[in-house]
């Protein structure tokens, strides 16, 4: 059964605009699975080369959000789509938006006894990434939980990619998302 056929409500959060921050949070995650016997990491230009031609762990970037981005429109009921930098700098207008969408609103006592942040303290980076589970678990197949987790923060693509990354980033996502009303 795929997603699409499933009954269940869906919280898509998608990275920014051209996605820089995506493209440097994968080259970490996929070089953190990389195993000693392998031949190293992966270079920034070779992974960035594959992104751009939409070789990716996880599928074409630009596919894979717009879909998402089209699910929303037409069956806002079963998919929320969001963008991570606007939920960094709103977090409790983006927390109603999440309860309302599950069904699960904040009632007004709720609201005056804090707990929208409690949530957000209970839901933060620095308090999910501590978890034990999160800094020495591992997954079936042998992934440690800690490698879902690097900073968490937005604009880390400045420490990594040159204009010439970022200008065709750019190019692409523009002709990608050109006749969309999908803006960033």
């Amino acid at each position: 059964m795929s997603t699409k056929d499933s009954a269940c409500k869906i919280v898509y959060l998608s990275r920014n605009p051209k996605p820089k921050d995506t493209f440097v949070s994968l080259w970490h995650f996929t070089n953190s699975l990389r195993s000693p016997a392998s031949k190293g990491p992966n270079s920034l230009q070779e992974a960035f080369d594959k992104f751009c031609r939409a070789v990716s762990l996880y599928g074409p970037y630009w596919d894979h959000v717009l879909g998402y981005w089209k699910e929303s429109l037409e069956n806002p009921q079963r998919v929320l789509f969001l963008k991570f930098e606007e939920m960094k700098e709103q977090p409790t207008a983006h927390l109603r938006k999440v309860a309302e969408f599950l069904g699960c609103p904040l009632s007004p006592e709720e609201e005056a006894k804090g707990v929208g942040d409690d949530i957000l303290r209970l839901c933060s980076f620095d308090n999910m990434s501590n978890f034990e589970v999160n800094k020495s678990g591992k997954l079936s197949s042998g992934e440690e939980n800690s490698k879902f987790f690097r900073q968490g923060e937005v604009g880390e693509w400045m420490n990594h990619l040159t204009d010439e990354m970022i200008e065709k980033l750019g190019r692409i996502t523009q002709e990608k998302f050109h006749g969309t009303e999908l803006k960033f």
